[in-house]
C-alpha cells in the first residue's frame, strides 16, 4: 500500500532535505547539537534552468538528476538518505476520524476503506499513506488521522531523480507541510511561544506565490498566486536588453546598472507588497478573520532589499523574513554570511531536512 518509505516517514539516520523547484535545488543536512538545538551542518543550492520543472513536474529529467549530483557535490555531504516533496497541487489530503486503539493493521485496512470515499483515482494508481494526528478533539476515545495519497507516477518522478542522483529516497513528504515544519520553529518564537498567533506565511517562488495562515499549527487558509521571482528578471530583460539568462544571473550577482535600484527594484518590490496586500485581503473577505498577527515572507525573492517594511507599510501587520536557520548553531562546512543572505529560500529544504528527529 505504501510507496517508498512513507509520504511521512521518519527516519533518525541522517537525512538531506532537497527541495527542487521550478528554479533550483536546495539541500540542507542538519544534526542535534547535546543541547537539543538544531546544527546546520550542510547547505547548498543549484540553479534549474527554466523549464525544467514545470508546475512540479519533471521536464527534463537527466538535466534535473545532474543538478542534483552537483548539490550534493557542492555541499561536500556523505549522505545519500534523502527528503523529497511533492507540490501540494499532487497531493490529496483529507483528516478522517477513527476509532482509537486500532491495531497497525486494522487502521490500515479502515483507512484503505475511507480514502476509497476521497480519492477521484482507483486505488491501485495512487501512493497512499497515513498518520495518526492524535486524540480526535470532538468525539472522545476517537483519533484523528491524516490521509496522503498521490497518483504513483508522481511519486515514481521524485524517487527516480533521487536514484539517478546517486541517493536514496527515504521520505516523501508535501512541500506546504515541510515548510510549515520549518515555520513552526519561527513562529514558537512569537509572543506567548507563538500560541494562539495567526501567521501568513507567503513563500515567493518564480512563477507563483504561495500563502497559508496558520494559527496553533494548524491552516486556516492557503492559496497560491501567479507572481513571483521571474517577473523581476524579465523587468531586467526589458529595461536592458539582456537575455533571461544573463538578466538572471546578473540579478544573483548583483552585477546590474547604477539605476536598476530605482528604475526596476524599487517598483518590483512594491508592486510585491501590492500583491501580498491584496491576498490578505481576499483572506478577510471569505472568512471571518479582519487581521493576522505577523506576516513570514520566504523564498528566492523574500531577501530583496526592502521587502518586507514594504509588505509593513503597504498592510500595517508586521513582516520578517522567514530565516528557517535563526537560532542555529552552524557546522565547519557552512559559510555563514552567504547562507544568512540565502536562508528565506532554504525554508522547505529544512522542514524536510527537520524530518529526520520527528518521531
Amino acid at each position: 500500500m505504501i510507496s517508498i518509505g512513507s509520504l511521512f516517514g521518519s527516519k533518525s539516520a541522517p537525512i538531506l532535505g532537497m527541495d527542487i523547484s521550478s528554479s533550483s535545488v536546495k539541500l540542507v543536512e542538519l544534526s542535534l547539537a547535546k543541547n537539543g538545538g538544531y546544527v546546520l551542518e550542510r547547505c547548498a543550492i543549484e540553479p534549474l534552468e527554466r523549464g525544467w520543472i514545470t508546475d512540479g513536474n519533471v521536464e527534463k529529467f537527466e538535466e534535473v538528476a545532474e543538478a542534483m549530483r552537483r548539490v550534493v557535490k557542492k555541499s561536500g555531504t556523505r549522505t545519500r538518505n534523502v527528503a523529497m516533496a511533492l507540490p501540494a497541487s499532487a497531493v490529496i489530503t483529507k483528516k478522517i476520524i477513527l476509532p482509537g486503539g486500532l491495531s497497525d493493521q486494522d487502521l490500515e485496512v479502515q483507512v484503505e476503506s475511507e480514502a476509497n470515499q476521497y480519492i477521484p483515482f482507483s486505488l491501485d494508481e495512487v501512493s497512499l499513506d497515513f498518520c495518526v494526528v492524535g486524540p480526535s478533539a470532538n468525539s472522545a476515545g476517537d483519533v484523528e488521522v491524516l490521509i496522503a495519497a498521490s497518483r504513483k507516477e508522481k511519486v515514481q518522478d521524485r524517487q527516480g531523480l533521487a536514484e539517478a542522483a546517486g541517493l536514496k529516497p527515504v521520505i516523501i513528504d508535501v512541500e506546504s507541510y515541510a515548510s510549515r515544519l520549518a515555520a513552526g520553529r519561527l513562529i514558537s518564537n512569537l509572543p506567548n511561544e507563538g500560541k494562539d498567533q495567526m501567521v501568513a506565511l507567503f513563500e515567493v517562488g518564480a512563477s507563483t506565490t504561495s500563502m497559508q495562515v496558520i494559527r496553533n499549527d494548524e491552516v486556516l487558509y492557503d492559496r497560491d498566486q501567479a507572481f513571483g521571482g521571474a517577473q523581476l528578471t524579465q523587468l531586467i530583460v526589458r529595461q536592458y536588453g539582456f537575455s533571461p539568462e544573463e538578466a538572471e544571473s546578473k540579478k544573483r550577482s548583483g552585477e546590474l546598472p547604477d539605476d536598476y535600484e530605482s528604475g526596476v527594484l524599487r517598483p518590483f518590490v512594491d508592486s510585491m507588497a501590492q500583491e501580498v496586500a491584496r491576498a490578505l485581503q481576499f483572506f478577510f473577505t471569505s472568512t471571518p478573520h479582519n487581521r493576522v498577527d505577523a506576516i513570514m515572507v520566504a523564498g528566492g525573492s523574500a531577501s530583496l532589499p526592502g521587502l518586507s517594511e514594504a509588505i509593513t507599510a503597504q498592510t500595517s501587520f508586521p513582516c520578517v523574513l522567514a530565516d528557517p536557520f535563526q537560532g542555529m548553531q552552524f557546522g565547519d562546512a557552512v559559510r555563514e554570511k552567504k547562507v544568512r543572505r540565502e536562508a528565506p529560500s532554504y525554508l522547505t529544504s529544512c522542514g524536510l531536512a527537520m524530518r529526520r528527529f520527528m518521531q
